[in-house]
């Protein structure tokens, strides 16, 4: 058998993976987001999505479940809200902290959560989000022809925002394989 390997650079501990072996994960649990301020991030997402958290405030402190994450120690304050499709969980690290990531949509590494709306809706959430205060960081935007491939993303509707920490999100009416 012919296995391909992904090289990553150097500065990743000089890791490779063999990129012919299939693993097969095809369904996501949750995302987790590092904050700042366990209480404000959990304000911020309980306006965002309308949902409360399952859990709120719980705690970990262990060096084992740190050294999983590769961090000295896990000393964390943490929260919950379950979505219809996934999870967000709010973790603030007591102990490390962290330095904030300033995650550009460009920068290698980052990530966003996107959060789908209606096509029919997408006017209506989005300038009420306005008037709540969240500061979108451009216009919002629709996929047009000669822009973006494949023609069945064409009237993709996109915003993109940030929540408290930095964090990417997004809003989108998607279309074609973009509608999950």
């Amino acid at each position: 058998m012919n296995r391909k390997f992904l090289q990553f650079a150097p500065d990743k501990k000089g890791i490779s993976m063999d990129t012919t072996t299939t693993i097969g994960l095809t369904k996501a649990a949750h995302v987790g987001i590092s904050v700042s301020d366990l209480d404000a991030s959990i304000a911020f997402y309980r306006a965002l999505t309308g949902v409360e958290p399952v859990v709120a405030g719980e705690t970990a402190d262990s060096v084992a479940f740190g050294h999983a994450q590769g961090l000295s120690n896990a000393r964390l304050r943490y929260a919950t809200i379950n979505l219809e499709n996934i999870g967000i969980d709010l973790i603030q690290f007591q102990d490390p902290t962290g330095e904030p990531t300033r995650g550009a949509a460009n920068r290698p590494g980052s990530m966003h959560l996107c959060l789908h709306i209606d096509d029919e809706d997408f006017d209506a959430v989005h300038v009420r989000m306005k008037d709540a205060g969240y500061d979108f960081l451009g216009d919002d935007y629709t996929f047009v022809a000669g822009e973006v491939t494949p023609d069945a993303a064409l009237g993709t509707r996109v915003a993109y925002f940030n929540d408290p920490d930095g964090t990417n999100l997004e809003i989108i009416a998607p279309k074609g394989g973009f509608a999950n």
